[in-house]
């Protein structure tokens, strides 16, 4: 052991000791400073290290990914398996060698800091205090008088104590210090040796690995080499065989169909092009296919093949000279009949002897199976049809609600309904559609009397509704709408009539109620659905994006800023605030009765009005709601655009419908020059396209004074539906008709 400090110095505490103490705790205090930094060196060098593995095992997963795109090749599979189980095998080794490193610096070096050290700060705590004694001790006894013989005699023990302490503190202080100097030498010395230790293994270890690998590896190379060589001459072959295609196929000519015999006879495969069955007599190109005594055409390779013909048998095919366009052919069945046009002349006869073929091979085999087809079988992928075919007649009326009387006892089964809603007669059968409210017979005519920008009348068993006014009524209702017309009654003691009151006691309380609006309070905070039924209203967020990218300038539903106190907003407002995403038909209702515009315009979000927040969000209910109680179905905001066309842009096919049928411009156009049909071609929205083209139709019609069928009706009377009960399957619907 190298004696850093001798223990005879120590006793004399001469000025050399001291000097020597005072280096030999500077060169600690650095050992300290340095071994703590090679700690977080070293954790630093392991946390890179975990990274280092981390990383690589994803480069090994993203390996074994290349091994599995396309068709299975045995040579690269094995050769990406063995270099990929190699790459394993030095990361593991690689963790083994980190995982000592850690080992290493955690047992010598960490130890060296918190025990070593520890035992060599606490002597040097002891000796310094008893230093301390020493000193105070001496100065003492230095200071009694010569006279005062017993105080001299307790200053000399005190000494003699102070001495023999401060010497025994000495003792071990200096030992500490020379003990820590060893420690720190061969700490330091065995902490490398390990680290030295534990690289070789890994490094071995890896050698290992690769050596195993060398003959494979080898024999790899000249795979590889000759694999080199034959895509060199494939590539040489495709490149000559490239050059003649160019030579031969450039010349402009149509390709050869493809025709040949297969197990359920003559097959045929090419493109054509159909002309569709619907009003617009759209022709689309497809690719058809003649296979199993059938014809049947498809848009992609994918997509599922729509039957033309289900049975060849049953059908002959004639050339169509009357046709505007040319090269075209007709396959005509009992049922229907399919007009197709070829590319050239001679595809056009090839197609059809390939059909008259297939017409003559059909009967000739004895063997077919001549059973009827099961429901829905040779239908095709098309069993919604186009939306033209919606007005065939014949189911429209079969998804109406029922008969007679069942409006009335739909809208009577909301809570409060079964009886007048101003003078709680049982059995109403009359109501108020833009107030959402069931009246009896003589509350209806005092209601009439008021006019319709009070109130619109109408008989629950006697007029026709449309489904989304039947759900606006179920929407409110008596107890919704009681709450804000009369929420002041109690308050002011006022006694309600009853079904025996005369009509003038009906009659002023109607108008006390609705047109002078005695019991109404306080604009509310927005109020969530009858019965609690899902999230309160609250502020709306931003609504879900169209499927298109959306032109500069359209109008979104922008969140509100905050707002503790929402009564104290104007009414306009308010009805704006809860028009949008989520909407609140009882809060609408209220803003409407204190006084808020209908048509008010939100000059902060480009003079959009309520019903355009509502068209934004989608809700049909709320869109009906404003439009019973006056909304102009034409007011457009800062870029020209109406609710038809935000209806248009977004896709809400339920909305254009609604907007149709009551009253919106079909010419209007926007901003930038283009109506709600022109934007509807450009997001290719085949159902509100039908619509608007159907709409114009009507105008058509109607000014030169034709009445025309009642398709046009029953088309807007099936898209009314579907948006009213099924608005889900209104946009499956979109989206089918997008894919053919």
């Amino acid at each position: 052991m190298t004696v850093k400090l001798d223990f005879e110095e120590c006793l004399k505490d001469s000025p050399r000791f001291r000097a020597s103490i005072e280096l030999v705790e500077a060169e600690v205090s650095e050992l300290e400073t340095r071994l703590e930094k090679l700690l977080k060196l070293g954790n630093g060098l392991l946390e890179s290290g975990r990274h280092y593995l981390a990383a690589g095992r994803a480069f090994i997963v993203g390996i074994c990914d290349l091994a599995r795109l396309g068709p299975p090749e045995p040579m690269m599979a094995e050769c990406l398996d063995k270099f990929t189980e190699s790459l394993s095998h030095k990361l593991d080794s690689h963790s083994e060698f980190l995982d000592a490193t850690q080992h290493t610096l955690q047992q010598q070096i960490q130890t060296l800091v918190k025990e070593g050290l520890r035992g060599f700060r606490e002597a040097r705590r002891d000796f310094w205090r008893g230093a301390e004694s020493l000193e105070a001790a001496l100065t003492h006894n230095a200071e009694v008088p010569r006279r005062r013989i017993q105080e001299a005699e307790e200053a000399g023990a005190a000494l003699k104590t102070a001495r023999a302490g401060y010497r025994g503190r000495a003792l071990d202080y200096a030992l500490q210090i020379n003990v820590i100097e060893d420690k720190r030498k061969f700490d330091i010395m065995e902490f490398v040796l390990r680290l030295v230790e534990a690289q070789a293994t890994h490094f071995q270890q890896g050698h290992e690995e690769l050596s195993r690998l060398a003959q494979y590896r080898k024999e790899l190379g000249a795979q590889l080499h000759q694999l080199v060589l034959n895509s060199a001459r494939e590539k040489r072959d495709m490149e000559q065989r490239h050059v003649l295609l160019k030579q031969k196929e450039l010349g402009g000519e149509e390709p050869e169909p493809s025709l040949k015999a297969g197990s359920g006879g003559l097959v045929m495969e090419g493109h054509l092009f159909k002309r569709a069955s619907n009003a617009f007599k759209t022709w689309s190109r497809r690719w058809f296919t003649i296979q199993s005594n059938q014809l049947v055409y498809q848009k992609k390779y994918k997509d599922p093949v729509t039957v033309v013909v289900d049975d060849l048998r049953l059908c002959t095919v004639k050339l169509c000279p009357d046709s505007e366009r040319r090269f075209c052919f007709e396959v005509v069945s009992p049922s229907k009949s399919c007009l197709l046009q070829a590319d050239s002349e001679r595809l056009l006869q090839l197609w059809i002897s390939a059909v008259q073929s297939s017409i003559a091979t059909a009967f000739s085999q004895a063997h077919l199976d001549d059973s009827p087809r099961g429901p829905g079988q040779g239908s095709g992928h098309l069993g919604m049809g186009s939306a033209a075919t919606l007005g065939s007649g014949g189911t429209t009326k079969g998804r109406e609600p029922g008969g007679v009387g069942h409006v009335a006892a739909q809208v009577q089964s909301v809570d409060g309904n079964a009886q007048c809603c101003d003078c709680r007669e049982p059995a109403p059968e009359w109501a108020s559609i833009n107030l959402g409210v069931t009246l009896c017979i003589q509350c209806s005519g005092i209601h009439r009397s008021l006019g319709v920008h009070f109130s619109k009348v109408r008989s629950l068993t006697l007029d026709s509704w449309e489904p989304e006014l039947v759900k606006l009524m179920c929407e409110l209702g008596n107890v919704v709408i009681n709450q804000i017309y009369e929420a002041r009654v109690e308050a002011m003691a006022v006694k309600k009539p009853g079904p025996s009151c005369s009509r003038q006691e009906k009659e002023a309380w109607i108008h006390a109620k609705y047109v002078e609006k005695k019991f109404l309070t306080k604009l509310p905070e927005i109020r969530g659905r009858r019965g609690g039924r899902g999230p309160p209203r609250g502020l709306p967020p931003v609504p879900p994006k169209p499927s298109i990218k959306p032109q500069p300038g359209n109008f979104r539903s922008k969140p509100e800023p905050p707002s503790d106190n929402l009564g104290s907003l104007h009414p306009g407002a308010l009805l704006f605030r809860a028009a949008g995403h989520p909407p609140s038909l009882p809060t609408m209702a209220d803003a409407l009765a204190h006084g808020a515009d209908v048509n008010w315009v939100n000059v902060g979000q480009e003079n959009a009005t309520p019903l355009i927040q509502a068209t934004a969000t989608n809700s049909l209910l709320a869109c009906e709601f404003l439009l019973q109680n006056g909304a102009n179905v034409n007011q457009a905001d800062s870029h020209g655009r109406g609710p038809l066309h935000h209806a248009t842009i977004l896709g809400h096919t339920g909305l254009a419908c609604l907007f149709l049928k009551r009253g919106a411009d079909l010419g209007a156009q926007d901003s930038e020059g283009r109506d709600p049909l022109t934007i509807a071609m450009e997001t290719a929205n085949a159902d509100i396209v039908t619509l608007l083209r159907l709409a114009k139709m009507r105008e058509a019609e109607a000014a030169q004074g034709q009445t025309g069928d009642e398709t046009y009706l029953d088309i807007f009377r099936d898209f009314s539906l579907m948006a009213s009960d099924d608005p889900e399957k209104l946009s499956r619907r979109s989206h089918d008709l997008h894919t053919l």
